[in-house]
């Protein structure tokens, strides 16, 4: 991998931890556009998984106290019976699919909050949350937008929101880790970058999720959620139109 390129994923690193760690989603959306332009596409899964998982692992660990742990074991579970079957249908998105997919994800924000009252908070809700999500999050490699259709209608506060997400998305990413990770160490295929590049990238990471914490205590609940929504809209037209590019 080049200087330059090396350069900007470290950089996309630590910028798209900071607007996660603002707004609990979209920066995992930009992360995995910019891998999927780099690298081949089950590279771009493993890598975005790995990185991902420090950043949201490292969020809920800054947000701890703020976890809702029955959501998460409820989540945990389903996201493992979800890995389990995407892994045996070995399903791997080509390129033009996967940003046709991160472009649909984010119009989810959209869904008028009546036709579908799902809430995390309840133990059936959290399950099929934890299944859908990372079923999604297998497929378009990103899934923060219908996760937050789970939380919309519960009563947990904004840093609740994101702790809790946070917590979920780690196993969200590791099932990614395994799934595609798994058959390129079986066929020995390599296209993941190299290890110093994650050396860098990871505490690049911390440091956005850290400075994405300070920003998110001077925020108001409104303004959350209004942002939140269009700046993953906007995220998702742009893929949208890279994917009629790479169709047409």
């Amino acid at each position: 991998m080049t200087a330059p390129a090396a350069l900007l994923l470290v950089v996309t690193a630590f910028l798209t931890a900071l607007l996660s760690g603002i707004f609990g989603m979209a920066g995992g959306l930009v992360l995995m556009g910019v891998l999927a332009l780099m690298l081949p596409v089950s590279a771009a899964f493993v890598t975005h998984g790995l990185l991902q998982l420090v950043a949201n692992g490292w969020r809920a660990v800054l947000h701890r106290q703020h976890i809702s742990w029955p959501i998460l074991w409820n989540y945990a579970l389903a996201s493992a019976i979800a890995a389990g079957v995407v892994l045996a249908v070995a399903f791997v998105p080509s390129k033009p699919l996967l940003f046709l997919l991160l472009g649909l994800v984010p119009m989810l924000v959209w869904l008028p909050k009546n036709w579908l009252q799902l809430d995390a908070s309840k133990p059936s809700h959290a399950l099929v949350s934890g299944f859908l999500v990372t079923a999604l999050n297998l497929s378009a490699g990103v899934a923060g937008p219908l996760l937050d259709i789970f939380f919309v209608r519960t009563a947990l506060n904004r840093h609740q929101i994101v702790a809790t997400k946070a917590a979920t998305q780690v196993f969200s990413h590791l099932a990614k880790i395994i799934v595609y990770g798994a058959p390129m160490l079986v066929a020995g295929k390599g296209g993941v970058p190299p290890w110093w590049l994650f050396a860098l990238a990871i505490p690049a990471s911390m440091l956005g999720t850290t400075a994405g914490g300070w920003v998110l205590d001077r925020l108001s609940d409104a303004n959350f959620k209004r942002w939140t929504a269009w700046i993953v809209t906007a995220i998702g037209l742009f893929y949208l139109w890279k994917a009629a590019q790479l169709w047409f």
